[in-house]
């Protein structure tokens, strides 16, 4: 049988008054959909572990997130993934209960997070790539279109320069993280140059 953390239940209780419904409510999903979890902290934040990493909750300033541990790999058959890949958290930036799909879509991602680890599918480096263009995200787009020389010098770059920053900034574990790195993606591409930049032999 699962189990549950302590430390999670104090982390939900510190949590912004609008993120409380929506972690408490994930939460119990989660056990639902897969009693087998267990609970702990990890960089932070509230993670379920099953079989190996499987799923994991956060809450910041003002949205709360949701993400699978093995994303890439599941099935997503009415689109909510790929609509809200703007964001930590395999769905996106969650401000209430009403930002998330049905408990009958989140439950079936659940389970079928379940049945990887169940069967040990592997998330390889391969798996990780996308095999379509990335996004750009809503907040980089506005970014972009305040500083009209960054937002030229991008529109030259090559399409794979342009995703480089995309899934840097993307990737990020934290909203203060993400603000750093949008911070310093707009002052080096203002200045025609690409991420790795620094690792370019002179």
């Amino acid at each position: 049988m699962g189990k549950k953390d302590k430390r999670v239940d104090a982390y939900i209780a510190k949590a912004k008054p609008f993120a409380q419904p929506i972690l408490k409510h994930l939460r119990k999903l989660i056990h639902q959909a897969n009693p087998g979890v267990e609970e702990t902290i990890k960089w932070g934040m509230p993670f379920f572990d099953y079989k190996g990493p499987f799923c994991n909750i956060a809450s910041f300033k003002e949205h709360a997130v949701f993400g699978f541990w093995k994303t890439a790999l599941l099935k997503d058959p009415k689109g909510v993934l790929e609509a809200r890949h703007d964001a930590m958290g395999s769905l996106g930036r969650i401000a209430s209960l009403n930002d998330l799909p049905s408990d009958k879509v989140i439950m079936d991602l659940i389970k079928q997070a379940k049945k990887l680890n169940d069967d040990d599918v592997k998330l390889t480096t391969r798996e990780k790539k996308p095999s379509k263009p990335v996004a750009m995200p809503n907040f980089f787009k506005v970014a972009l279109s305040q500083n009209k020389k960054a937002l030229a010098h991008f529109e030259k770059f090559p399409p794979g320069q342009k995703k480089e920053y995309i899934v840097w900034l993307t990737e990020a574990k934290t909203e203060e993280t993400r603000e750093k790195r949008l911070e310093n993606a707009i002052e080096w591409i203002s200045q025609g140059k690409i991420k790795d930049w620094k690792y370019l032999k002179k």
